[in-house]
């Protein structure tokens, strides 16, 4: 029977142990794997099971209000930049000693925890507190993608969860059972590069198909001045704008949800919540856009090099100077993606490539 852990694609055996963990949870649990694996879905889903007087069954009001974001009970610590801060973790802290509404959890997401290693001052510490001093009726469920040696502390006092990368065809197959035509879905799981949540956005993208073309297209439309390169940067730019659309639109219906729960316990709290997820998601959906246009870009130059070297001992100057020049590009387009890493302006970025790329 479909409960809240049968839409993660491709983890059985993660979803039969948190089906058990649901029924005599202890105070922390830290869900670790690589972001296709869709942790929050998983944070979400186990926060459900542990509401639900059910264990998760997924048609409850108690299970629609945490799937929804609306339980007062769950709060999913927000975070502003790229590394947790210790005042962000104090708070999630604050939030951890209240005493439940419901007859349920007091809930604590904190995601990404590998973020609270880094930066100019580590927070890890910060969080090592609250999982040692926990109180009797809060749980709090952690996410990473890695867990360094900085986290060891850290990982002994959770129980551990990993989850594997689900296979396209899994995610492919999670997409046409919720509605997506399989053309679009084979389309969307191969752009998103395994990331099912970013999946789920791109199927309700029209413009997705071109974007592709625009990116491949790249080499063929360099006029060789730095003009041509700044106005087809404006031309990328404008299309990641509209790339980010269908996110934002999700996310306006989100809002308004909200917005209807101003009377509700701690309800200021969750717009806060609110506000600082939507701009976090903002930020990694367009970085995945432009690693994608990045990928697309590279494979262009690829086949570039492979249309070049094939001609063998046939091989006149101007292959040689393809291949060359190609090899150039390719070097080009995998530093804009190391630069992708940072906190970088991404119209700076673009126009850098696209200037470098004019002059390989």
């Amino acid at each position: 029977m479909a409960d809240v852990f049968s839409a993660l694609a491709g983890q059985e055996r993660a979803a039969v142990a948190l089906r058990h963990y649901a029924r005599a949870p202890v105070h922390a649990y830290l869900v670790t794997g690589p972001s296709g694996a869709d942790l929050h879905g998983v944070l979400v889903a186990f926060a459900a099971a542990l509401q639900c007087a059910e264990h998760g069954c997924g048609h409850c009001e108690q299970c629609r209000m945490v799937l929804s974001g609306h339980d007062p009970d769950v709060y999913v610590a927000p975070r502003a930049g790229l590394a947790w801060r210790v005042d962000e973790l104090r708070e999630a802290d604050r939030v951890s000693r209240r005493r439940p509404l419901s007859r349920g959890h007091q809930i604590v997401i904190i995601e990404d925890v590998d973020a609270a290693v880094g930066g100019a001052s580590p927070a890890a510490a910060a969080l090592l507190k609250s999982l040692e001093e926990p109180p009797a009726r809060t749980v709090f469920l952690l996410s990473a993608h890695d867990t360094p040696p900085e986290l060891d502390t850290v990982v002994s006092r959770c129980v551990r969860v990993a989850l594997r990368a689900p296979s396209d065809a899994e995610l492919i197959a999670t997409l046409v059972g919720e509605g997506a035509p399989s053309a679009v879905a084979e389309l969307a799981v191969g752009a998103a590069h395994g990331d099912l949540r970013r999946a789920r956005v791109l199927v309700d993208d029209p413009g997705l198909a071109a974007r592709l073309d625009r990116w491949r297209a790249v080499p063929d439309h360099l006029g060789g001045t730095s003009a041509s390169a700044s106005a087809l940067a404006d031309e990328l730019l404008r299309a990641l704008d509209a790339a980010s659309e269908p996110l934002a639109a999700r996310q306006r219906e989100e809002i308004a949800r909200e917005a209807q729960e101003v009377g509700s316990p701690r309800a200021g709290t969750s717009r806060k919540e609110l506000d600082a997820r939507v701009r976090r998601e903002q930020r990694r959906f367009r970085v995945d856009e432009l690693r994608l246009g990045c990928a697309t870009l590279s494979r262009a130059y690829r086949d570039r090099l492979v249309e070049a070297v094939s001609a063998g001992g046939d091989a006149g100057p101007r292959d040689r100077h393809r291949a060359q020049a190609a090899l150039r590009a390719l070097d080009v387009v995998a530093e804009a993606g190391r630069r992708l890493e940072g906190n970088l302006d991404e119209t700076l970025l673009v126009h850098d490539l696209l200037l470098s790329l004019v002059d390989v």
